[in-house]
């Protein structure tokens, strides 16, 4: 391979880059600001570089792992110049990987520009909290912000777990023990089970991906915990129906309910280009109050997105009222949060609201 490894890694970091894809046949791509951007000065790679990078950057359990199921997510770190999440899979034969940043310092919530209500959310001393978004969205970020800030400034025993860990964070006026998917757990579920069994106040998890997770996760939530979690799905709307429908019909009424008393909020994320470079996430904030509940209850589910618009004043805001406020501040263009709208009409008709201006 003409560059190192250790160059291209540099890459990364030196043009900001969110990710760095090597796949045989191709040069080394970079993601800048959501756009792929090939190395052109490098030559394509072939798969046997590919394999000495991954057997480098992977010890032999990872690879014993990898061999058996033929995909594997894990974090390498370089010294002085980041720690990077890597995911590794099989495509044609060859090794593919794709390797993410992870910043040694952990973003606050004011320097990502995130809604203010994630300060008052994850003070809160019980309930379920979900980040949702679809992959790359920086659910991820998020939760670390809002992590990083209850970290500053009260004490609580927080146990994670992740896949992988990605943030690193220290001690400070909270307890933080961080589990890593495959190093020191075998599953989401089983941890959740045993982290309750180790005191903790907050309970963070990576990804909510099953019906054993989610149900330890409400109970968790009931028996006066916080719970932090992410989930894939667009909007609040479906995050509650995602959750409602992972249960067995049997069991759905009795969920909606647990739902209905132990949620505290959905922060649904999408990030944006901003008009002047790099990105910025748009939120639709859900906040659980007595009527969001009660149309839980009543599985009036396709009533949540109205309730959102005309509870503004409680912090609530659908996406399309977040995407009107960053193209008034100029923080986006129009066709960018045009690009992004739930319902571009009714965004237009937002812009169109204040001063009759078009924006």
């Amino acid at each position: 391979m003409t560059v190192p490894l250790e160059k291209l890694l540099e890459f990364i970091v030196a043009r900001n880059a969110t990710d760095l894809h090597l796949t045989v046949p191709s040069v080394p791509v970079l993601r800048i600001d959501g756009e792929l951007i090939p190395l052109p000065e490098i030559p394509p790679l072939t798969p046997e570089e590919i394999e000495k990078i991954f057997e480098r950057i992977t010890t032999e359990d990872q690879r014993s792992v990898f061999k058996e199921r033929r995909e594997l997510d894990f974090t390498y770190s370089m010294s002085g110049i980041s720690r990077f999440r890597v995911s590794a899979l099989r495509q044609r034969g060859s090794i593919s990987l794709a390797i993410r940043p992870v910043p040694f310092k952990i973003p606050s919530i004011d320097e990502l520009e995130l809604p203010q209500i994630c300060k008052s959310l994850v003070t809160k001393p019980r309930g379920l909290i979900l980040v949702t978004g679809a992959a790359g969205t920086g659910k991820s970020t998020t939760l670390a912000a809002m992590i990083n800030h209850l970290n500053e400034i009260v004490k609580r025993n927080i146990v994670t777990v992740e896949d992988p860990i990605e943030f690193l964070f220290p001690n400070k006026q909270c307890l933080i023990r961080q589990r890593d998917l495959g190093d020191d757990t075998h599953s989401f579920s089983k941890a959740l089970i045993h982290n309750l069994r180790h005191d903790p106040d907050v309970l963070v998890i990576g990804e909510m991906r099953d019906l054993d997770t989610m149900s330890t996760a409400i109970t968790a939530a009931e028996t006066g915990h916080l719970v932090i979690a992410t989930l894939h799905t667009v909007d609040a709307a479906q995050t509650i129906d995602r959750v409602v429908d992972v249960f067995p019909p049997e069991q759905q009424r009795q969920v909606r309910y647990q739902l209905s008393q132990v949620l505290l909020a959905v922060l649904s994320q999408r990030l944006l280009h901003r008009a002047r470079g790099g990105r910025i996430a748009a939120f639709e904030i859900m906040l659980n109050n007595p009527v969001v509940s009660r149309l839980i209850r009543e599985e009036k589910i396709f009533d949540l997105q109205a309730n959102i618009e005309v509870s503004l004043k409680e912090g609530m805001q659908t996406m399309d009222q977040a995407l009107a406020d960053l193209i008034k501040r100029k923080v986006i263009t129009r066709d960018e949060g045009m690009l992004y709208s739930t319902m571009p009409s009714r965004l237009q008709q937002l812009l169109q609201a204040e001063r009759g201006t078009v924006y």
